[in-house]
């Protein structure tokens, strides 16, 4: 059993640091861990955040604390932890926030680094953090949110740069859903997965860190991607060794249990 997504960001790069990391999976039963940082903490992706600093005084406040940091740092880390044998498999990458007008800088990025994996997510549309404040959501048309936000991870799924996708309806953080059905639009999303060989996530991380009532996708979008064999990967979003590998077991039951009904 694995965790595709944990966030190592609040410590520091240190063998002590990470084994807190390995000591939790080990706990959970977990064999594989995926080990990443935020594309935002880096000063090499910088050009990506300006429209998200000019959007708001108060987004600008939120990049400005968060980012400052060289890549070069993890890289570092990378190597050194790399030569160590840790009791569990432990892979090494990036989340990156996806702008179609910045491909080739993250393109560049990536190419100078031999990464494990590189997840791709969507956190602005348009400039605008979703995910931040549901007061911000006041004035916004929803539909018209949603379909931005689908035909935004669409080109990323199609920009051929990643090997996973993030979390794919954490759009829905503070339950404002859409009016319109969106299940053509699941469907056309399930199929670039499938051309484009990358994994989604079933992540349980709205309800880990938004106290979401549901686990990972919504079950119209998990069932088509279930129906069109997607590969699927349970992911905590895990921000301390605390919450590694939480929620893991309790949604692959479920989604056991799913195919189990299924088959009688």
């Amino acid at each position: 059993m694995r965790d595709v997504h944990i966030h190592i960001e609040r410590g520091n790069y240190t063998k002590e640091w990470i084994d807190k990391f390995v000591e939790q999976a080990m706990n959970m039963g977990l064999d594989e861990i995926y080990l990443l940082e935020h594309s935002h903490r880096f000063k090499e992706f910088a050009p990506m955040y300006s429209s998200i600093c000019q959007f708001s005084e108060y987004q600008q406040t939120w990049y400005t604390k968060r980012t400052g940091f060289e890549l070069k740092q993890f890289t570092n880390l990378i190597d050194e932890m790399r030569l160590h044998q840790f009791p569990i498999k432990i892979r090494w990458g990036l989340e990156i926030c996806y702008f179609p007008e910045y491909e080739q800088l993250i393109s560049e990025i990536l190419d100078s680094y031999n990464f494990d994996f590189a997840t791709g997510a969507i956190h602005w549309v348009n400039g605008f953090g979703f995910d931040h404040k549901i007061e911000f959501w006041d004035g916004i048309d929803v539909e018209w949110l949603y379909n931005q936000y689908y035909d935004c991870m669409i080109k990323l799924v199609k920009s051929n740069l990643f090997t996973g996708l993030a979390h794919p309806d954490s759009i829905k953080c503070f339950d404002i859903l859409p009016p319109q059905n969106l299940s053509n639009v699941y469907s056309d999303l399930a199929n670039q997965l499938n051309l484009h060989n990358m994994y989604v996530e079933q992540s349980g991380g709205l309800a880990l860190n938004y106290n979401y009532h549901e686990m990972g996708m919504n079950k119209t979008l998990l069932n088509i991607c279930k129906s069109k064999g997607v590969d699927i990967r349970y992911a905590s979003d895990a921000h301390k060794p605390e919450d590694v590998g939480a929620n893991i077991k309790a949604m692959r039951d479920e989604l056991m249990a799913d195919y189990i009904m299924k088959a009688k």
